[in-house]
C-alpha cells in the first residue's frame, strides 16, 4: 500500500512539474521550479528509505525468532526420541518380567481362551440361549478381547456358563418369551424347551434365529403327526407324552420343510394328472351310482321271487314273469323265445356304464405312460438348453415323469377294484333272470307233458 502511495505521489510530483513548466513565462521562473521540485523528491526519497530499513529491522527480527523457535523444537525432539527408546527398553524388561512371573499360567490362559470360543460356539447357537440371553457375550469377550490372565470371577464364569448348557441340555421347561410371526408380527408367547433338541410353541415347532436373537416358527410345519405330538407335549401338565425330537437341533426340521407336500406331488403331474383325476372321479361316480342302483333292483328282484304269482312292471324279474303269464298259451320254444327277449331287454339297463368303468381303469395307466414320456422329454430339453450343473432346473420334468406314473396306478386301482364290483352285482343279477328264465320253461314243458 506504501509503494502505491508513494508511485502516485512521484506521479503527481511530475505532474506538477510539467504543468509549472507550462505555467512559466522565462527561464528564470522554470529555474526556480525545477529547484523546488528536485528538493521535494530528495525529502521524499530520504522518507522512503527510512521506511526500508525500519521493515528490514522487523524482518530480522522475525528470522531470528523463527531459528529459536526451530533450535527449541529439535531440542524437543531429540528428548521424546530419547524417551521412546528409554520406553522400549523398560518395556521389553517389564515383558520378561512378565513372561517370569507368570511361568505356567501362561498355558493356562491359552486353555482358558480356546475352551471360551468352543463354548461360544456351542453356547451363542443353542436353543437354551433362548431362555436365558446374553450367555454368549462375556465368552466372546473372553475368547476374543482379553489379553491378561483371567482372574477366579471369570473363571467362575466361565464354570458356570458349561455348567448351565450341560445341565438345561437334559432339562424340559417352559418361559415366556417374544416369538416374531411370518408375516412380520410378534407377541408374547409361552414356549417349551426340550433339552437343547427343539422349541415348542403354539404355531407347532420353532426355531431360534442366533444371528437376530429371536425366536420365530418353521417355515413350513412337518407333517400333521409330528406338530400333534408336539402341541400335545406343549399342552400337558404331567405323565409321559410322545415326542418327534430332531436331535441335530433343528437341522432335520430346516430339511423337512423342504419335503414336497402331497398336494404339491400332485400339482406336479400337471395337466396329464389333472385328466387321470377326472377319469377317477367320473369312474367311481359312475361305479357308485351302479352299486347303488343293482343294490336296489336285487332287492326288487329277490321280493319278486318270493311272489312269483303277481308281478311286478317295477323290477326286471317282474317284467319277465309278466311276459310268461302274457304267453302261457304259448309252445314250449316260442315261449323261450319270448323269455329270452325279454331278458335281452333288461341286459343294457343292468351293464350300462359297467364297460366305461373297465375303459377308464384300462386308459389311466396308459395316461400315466404319456406323462412320464413328455415329462423326460421336457427334462432332456433342459439338459440341452442349460447343462446338467444345476438338478434344481429338471426336477420338475422329472416330478411329471415320475408323479403321472403313479397317478395313473392310483387311478387303475380302485377302478379295477369298483369295476370288478359292479360286473359281479350285474352278473348274479343275470344269472338270477337266467335261473328264473329256465325254470319257467321246465315248468311250463311239464305241464305241456302232462
Amino acid at each position: 500500500m506504501k509503494t502505491v502511495f508513494k508511485s502516485i505521489f512521484a506521479a503527481a510530483s511530475i505532474s506538477l512539474l510539467a504543468t509549472s513548466a507550462q505555467a512559466a513565462s522565462t527561464l528564470e521562473e522554470l529555474l526556480e521550479d525545477v529547484k523546488k521540485n528536485r528538493v521535494s523528491e530528495a525529502q521524499i526519497n530520504k522518507q522512503r528509505e527510512a521506511e526500508f530499513q525500519s521493515e528490514r529491522a522487523d524482518k530480522q527480527a522475525l528470522v531470528r525468532k523463527a531459528q529459536a523457535d526451530l533450535k527449541a523444537e529439535k531440542a524437543r525432539g531429540d528428548a521424546l526420541a530419547k524417551q521412546f527408546s528409554d520406553n522400549e527398553v523398560a518395556l521389553a524388561e517389564k515383558e520378561a518380567e512378565l513372561v517370569q512371573a507368570t511361568g505356567t499360567l501362561g498355558e493356562m490362559f491359552g486353555v482358558v481362551r480356546q475352551a471360551s470360543a468352543e463354548a461360544y460356539g456351542q453356547i451363542s447357537t443353542s436353543i437354551v440361549s433362548a431362555e436365558f440371553p446374553g450367555r454368549g457375550e462375556f465368552l466372546k469377550r473372553m475368547s476374543e478381547e482379553s489379553k491378561g490372565l483371567p482372574n477366579i470371577k471369570e473363571l467362575e464364569d466361565l464354570w458356570f456358563a458349561l455348567q448351565t448348557e450341560m445341565t438345561e441340555s437334559g432339562q424340559v421347561s417352559k418361559f415366556t418369551t417374544e416369538v416374531v410371526n411370518l408375516d412380520g408380527g410378534s407377541q408374547q408367547q409361552e414356549v417349551l424347551r426340550v433339552g437343547t433338541f427343539n422349541l415348542v410353541g403354539e404355531q407347532g415347532y420353532l426355531v431360534y434365529d442366533d444371528q437376530n436373537k429371536m425366536v420365530q416358527p418353521l417355515g413350513r410345519q412337518p407333517d400333521g403327526y409330528l406338530v400333534s405330538s408336539a402341541l400335545e407335549l406343549l399342552n400337558a401338565s404331567s405323565g409321559l407324552v410322545p415326542f418327534y425330537a430332531d436331535p441335530s437341533s433343528g437341522a432335520i426340521l430346516g430339511l423337512l420343510k423342504e419335503k414336497a407336500t402331497m398336494m404339491e406331488r400332485y400339482h406336479a403331474g400337471g395337466y396329464v394328472g389333472y385328466v387321470i383325476t377326472f377319469m377317477l372321479a367320473i369312474g367311481l361316480l359312475i361305479g357308485l351310482y351302479k352299486i347303488v342302483t343293482l343294490t336296489i333292483i336285487g332287492g326288487k328282484i329277490r321280493s319278486q321271487a318270493k311272489n312269483v304269482a303277481s308281478p311286478s312292471t317295477g323290477n326286471p324279474l317282474g317284467r319277465i314273469l309278466q311276459v310268461y303269464q302274457d304267453n302261457k298259451s304259448q309252445d314250449v320254444e316260442t315261449l323261450e323265445l319270448k323269455l329270452d327277449e325279454a331278458i335281452m331287454r333288461e341286459l343294457p339297463k343292468i351293464d350300462s356304464g359297467i364297460n366305461v368303468i373297465k375303459i377308464f381303469a384300462a386308459i389311466a395307466p396308459l395316461l400315466g405312460l404319456l406323462g412320464t414320456v413328455l415329462g423326460m422329454i421336457l427334462t432332456f430339453q433342459q439338459i440341452t438348453l442349460f447343462g446338467t450343473g444345476d438338478p434344481k432346473l429338471m426336477a420338475g420334468s422329472i416330478s411329471m415323469a415320475l408323479v403321472t406314473t403313479a397317478q395313473g396306478i392310483i387311478a387303475a386301482l380302485p377302478l379295477l377294484l369298483t369295476h370288478s364290483i359292479v360286473a359281479g352285482r350285474s352278473k348274479s343279477i343275470t344269472h338270477i333272470l337266467d335261473e328264473q328264465a329256465a325254470g319257467i320253461v321246465a315248468a311250463h314243458a311239464e305241464s305241456e307233458k302232462a
